[in-house]
């Protein structure tokens, strides 16, 4: 991932927008708004309007849970698929990508140490975005609501990715170049459905495809789709991770048949969509 070379980030004070830049210790912008920048290098660019609760987003222990998940490979065929996807878009020299939802930065790393672009990445859970600027330092990385106006400037982004997270369509084609594309991965019917079936005693289809087109109409057009799939043994330890990791297995029931289980094979689908911005959105 290589460092910006632009501005890319927007002050986020109500009825400001102003660009900001980035100034030793602080981000500031030309009306004298100030963020400090945490130790671990990210940037709080969250108003009182903007957060539901003082705790907002994942936790601590769902952070980490997903890490080790990740790093233990769970997830690896979702990764290259993404990066290999991104890889077909035409970006501009020194183009911009942007992950709504980042979580610890591990699509967003993978995607611009791969084209070589500099990354931006928004998410609301504090520990999340402490995690993604301790392991990838080169990027931009910002507690922010992606279901608010993003403190990001305008058309300055090639790319955006929303890999199981916010699709905040208005906002995306307002920060977005005119040829930019968005890269959204969501479950297919078939992810987790081991758990699922196992341990929920639920097998009903997902949402899928036509609604993402549906929410995003008249923004952006769907122009590829591509399937990440595979599946992997998961012993007792890992599928707590996933439990947790997914936000599954709270009722007593469920937990009882989890910790029942010894290992489990589990499959881990998406399908990968590519859109472009349509024209004047």
């Amino acid at each position: 991932m290589q460092l910006p070379h632009q501005a890319l980030l927007a002050c986020s004070v109500r009825d400001c927008g102003a660009d900001l830049e980035r100034v030793q210790r602080l981000w500031r912008c030309s009306a004298g708004h100030c963020f400090d920048v945490a130790r671990s290098g990210y940037v709080n660019l969250l108003q009182p309007q903007d957060r539901r609760s003082l705790d907002a987003g994942d936790s601590r222990r769902t952070v980490e849970a997903r890490r080790a998940l990740l790093d233990a490979g769970f997830g690896a065929a979702l990764r290259q698929c993404v990066q290999t996807l991104a890889s077909t878009v035409a970006l501009e020299h020194g183009a911009a990508v942007v992950d709504f939802g980042c979580g610890d930065g591990h699509f967003l790393d993978a995607v611009c140490t791969a084209l070589g672009c500099a990354g931006v990445g928004l998410d609301l859970s504090p520990h999340a975005i402490e995690s993604a600027a301790k392991r990838h330092a080169h990027g931009i990385w910002v507690v922010a609501n992606a279901d608010r106006r993003l403190p990001l400037r305008t058309g300055v982004f090639g790319l955006a990715l929303s890999i199981d997270g916010r699709r905040p369509g208005a906002e995306a084609a307002r920060v977005l170049s005119e040829r930019g594309t968005w890269l959204i991965a969501i479950p297919a019917d078939d992810d987790l459905c081991e758990l699922r079936e196992t341990v929920l005693g639920e097998s009903r289809p997902r949402a899928g495809i036509e609604r993402v087109e549906a929410e995003l109409r008249g923004l952006f057009q769907l122009h590829e789709k591509r399937t990440a799939r595979a599946t992997l043994r998961l012993d007792r330890n890992d599928l707590e991770r996933l439990a947790l990791a997914t936000y599954r297995c709270a009722r007593r029931a469920e937990r009882e048949k989890l910790e029942s289980l010894t290992h489990l094979d589990v499959t881990t689908s998406h399908d990968v969509l590519l859109f472009r911005r349509m024209p004047g959105a």
